[in-house]
């Protein structure tokens, strides 16, 4: 298998190989996580921390699932009451983590960088569960392998990402994974949302939904990041639905099999109607929280086997 990294800070790093290699893994912890015995020893003898700086209940969680189905001894850390919050600095907790002796550390942080500053003062492999605006690499894998799932392939797809592009960090590392497996990317949303310099990343941008998802096979929508905007950045919610939330009516303009996706938690009635999130034909939001488990496993996984190469070196 394909995969020479020590860690996973970003889908920057990885070319279409590796993103294979992973998506190939998680295939086969699909199957495990639908069998009577979800268990593997894969992970069997290692300690796994999770540190989240910001709250995020269905990433931790799925963290969390994924290292206890493969054996890995797993503790939760509460960021929120921990040290930081009294001066601490990530570099003390660096050497605070060496003395406990971890093999993956698992870290969200509201700060772009600082998962890649902790990954370079650790013994061990570091996951990046989101930081910052900058990348939120398992959750474009995982939307990656629910497109594989349901099209039958990654590549020479039409994919309409759709809403708060400018805050977020999914859209980031789709839009790098996507590109990199040769697919047609368009970013739809007001210009107030609209990161700087967004066209060098080689997609299309618009600011009308029924334009931006015509012919689209994959129709993503994003949340709103109310807590990262310290401005007017939308009239109203009101306003925001009535010209770029997902309803029926928009949706037609994509292809009659396009697929429906949200990386949650979902504001219903604000970036999408309740009826097309819930409609089992187009929806495939709840297959992405299960994809989500077998990636996140495939991605530890990987992890581990160079870990313990690197040791045993």
């Amino acid at each position: 298998m394909t995969y020479t990294h020590r860690h996973l800070l970003g889908i920057e790093p990885l070319d279409p190989a590796e993103i294979t290699t992973i998506l190939d893994l998680a295939e086969d912890y699909v199957t495990l996580n639908r069998s009577t015995d979800k268990h593997s020893e894969a992970l069997r003898g290692l300690t796994q921390i999770n540190m989240f700086f910001e709250n995020s209940t269905r990433t931790q969680a799925s963290f969390e699932l994924a290292g206890k189905r493969l054996g890995a001894d797993v503790m939760n850390m509460s960021m929120q009451s921990s040290s930081v919050k009294k001066g601490e600095t990530l570099i003390d907790t660096a050497l605070t983590l060496n003395a406990m002796h971890p093999d993956l550390l698992v870290v969200r942080h509201p700060h772009s960088g600082a998962v890649d500053l902790l990954a370079q003062k650790v013994n061990c492999a570091v996951l990046n569960a989101g930081d910052g605006k900058h990348e939120h690499p398992t959750q474009a894998l995982l939307d990656a392998l629910t497109i594989r799932r349901k099209k039958g392939r990654l590549h020479r797809l039409t994919v309409a990402i759709c809403g708060d592009i400018a805050h977020s960090r999914v859209a980031r590392s789709n839009l790098i994974l996507l590109g990199k497996m040769e697919n047609r990317v368009r970013l739809i949303g007001p210009p107030t949302l609209m990161p700087a310099g967004v066209a060098e990343f080689g997609c299309e941008v618009y600011d009308d939904m029924r334009q931006g998802l015509e012919g689209a096979d994959v129709v993503m929508m994003l949340r709103l990041q109310k807590e990262r905007m310290d401005g007017g950045f939308i009239p109203s919610e009101r306003e925001y639905y009535h010209r770029y939330g997902l309803d029926a009516e928009k949706l037609a303009f994509a292809k009659e099999d396009a697929i429906v996706m949200h990386p949650g938690p979902m504001n219903r009635g604000v970036e999408i109607d309740g009826t097309i999130a819930d409609d089992i034909n187009r929806s495939v939001i709840q297959e992405q929280v299960e994809m989500g488990v077998a990636v996140r496993m495939a991605a530890m996984d990987l992890l581990a086997r160079n870990l313990r190469a690197a040791r045993a070196a």
